[in-house]
């Protein structure tokens, strides 16, 4: 693979607002799971409260998940027509809670989403007037980008205090991920020997040139190392860049396109099944790398990250990672940026458990590999 640091485009207010209200919709996952086990597979249908501008900026930010769709607005202040809003939400849009019991029960809502900001008054009054639907609600967007088992809730100064733990993993928890990186990668790479010495004989048949590709990539705290990979590309692929930049089919700090030319028969092969990235596991033994984490960037992208990207340097880069599970190359750059940021912050264990078993799901599935 081979990519080059583009200038990231500086998103608008609008893109902004839409990608927070994406993320928001992450703090309702657990209510929606219960709900989807106890009411079937069928998709979730959600009612979204708010003010007219917090509920257009969450359903506007609604993301493509056939688990959830938007059954109803209701909207309990800042709107005089409901208009445009409907047209936004494409569902009925209700004035006033007096107005939201009932639709609930016309559209058959599964659960209630309150926008985050919603005058606390209202939201006691909107939890009263859903005790005859017995739906639930659930508030997002008030701890962005913190998963549920960092927040804790505690009665204090007359109120509810959240409170957040630290995104700092335990010591215990760091040394259990450095012995399976070790212990992993030792086992991995001993399977996967005579794999990659059919592999390199087939790389250097199917063109002229060293079938291991080396390059720069940075690791955890900004530190430079050496990555290796299968060869996909004819040797000559960094001199034809230039020539395909125009065609560039991803946004943000990549390069990407279908059907580079620069690619050889076997590298399409070993890039759709990501057998390319087997020799980083020698890079996971040498500590360099993880076997699950944020992938490794190229210092030409570093050197373009603002503080906030800067953040995926925090952790050791992986084989592979969250967004690369969540679709590869077909995400937008500032959604894979998202996704990273979310496992950095709030890793677990258990997460990279997860991450490695959907991991299998994704080199199997051709989807968003090029």
């Amino acid at each position: 693979m081979a990519a080059v640091g583009l200038a990231s485009g500086v998103t608008g207010v609008s893109s902004e607002a839409v990608l927070s209200a994406a993320v928001m919709l992450l703090m309702a996952t657990a209510v929606v799971l219960g709900v989807r086990l106890s009411r079937g597979a069928r998709p979730t249908r959600v009612v979204v409260v708010g003010d007219g501008t917090s509920l257009e900026r969450v359903v506007s930010g609604w993301p493509e998940d056939p688990a959830m769709t938007v059954a109803g607005g209701c909207v309990v202040s800042g709107l005089t027509s409901v208009g445009s809003l409907r047209q936004v939400c494409e569902a009925p849009v209700a004035m006033g809670l007096h107005r939201l019991p009932d639709l609930v029960e016309d559209s058959g809502a599964d659960l209630v989403l309150v926008a985050n900001g919603t005058d606390p008054a209202l939201i006691r009054e909107a939890a009263w007037r859903l005790e005859r639907t017995g739906v639930p609600m659930a508030i997002i967007g008030a701890l962005d980008f913190v998963s549920p088992h960092r927040v804790s809730a505690t009665q204090a100064l007359g109120t509810t205090l959240l409170n957040v733990s630290p995104s700092r993993p335990s010591a215990g928890g760091r040394l259990a991920k450095a012995a399976i990186d070790r212990v992993g990668g030792v086992l991995l790479l001993g399977v996967a020997l005579p794999v990659l010495a059919l592999l390199f004989l087939l790389v250097r048949i199917d063109s002229p040139g060293n079938p291991v590709f080396r390059q720069t990539r940075i690791g955890r705290d900004g530190v430079p190392f050496r990555m290796f990979k299968l060869r996909t590309m004819y040797v000559d692929s960094e001199a034809r860049l230039a020539e395909l930049l125009d065609r560039n089919e991803v946004d943000g700090n990549l390069f990407k396109i279908r059907h580079d030319p620069r690619v050889t028969r076997i590298g399409s092969f070993l890039r759709r099944s990501s057998l390319d990235e087997l020799p980083q596991l020698l890079n996971v033994v040498r500590g360099e790398m993880s076997l699950i984490g944020p992938r490794p960037a190229l210092p030409e992208q570093v050197t373009r990250y603002d503080d906030t990207i800067r953040r995926r340097l925090a952790v050791k880069p992986g084989m592979t990672g969250l967004w690369q599970v969540s679709g590869r190359s077909d995400l937008p750059y500032d959604q894979a940026v998202r996704l990273d940021l979310h496992y950095v912050d709030n890793w677990r264990l258990c997460d990279d458990a997860v991450i490695a078993c959907r991991t299998v799901g994704a080199v199997i599935s051709p989807r968003g590999a090029y």
